[in-house]
């Protein structure tokens, strides 16, 4: 059995939608299923498809958070 695997540096969030993260490399990852979104044209407009609902790049960007570090306890 061969196995191969991808990491990506994960850099930004939707502040509406948290398990959709932006990579270093403008990719955007569903992190809950671990799978890469594609990037559509939708009337014109190229954007994304989150939660079964269009959104375009431009608002987007207004929606973008940089993911902060996390203390961990031990």
């Amino acid at each position: 059995m061969i196995t191969i695997s991808k990491n990506y540096d994960l850099i930004w969030h939707i502040d509406f939608a948290n398990e959709y993260q932006f990579t270093k490399c403008k990719k955007l990852i569903n992190t809950h299923r671990c799978i890469e979104v594609r990037k559509i044209v939708n009337g014109g407009s190229i954007g994304y498809c989150i939660r079964g609902k269009f959104y375009s790049l431009t608002y987007l960007r207004t929606h973008l958070q940089k993911i902060t570090k996390q203390q961990i306890p031990f």
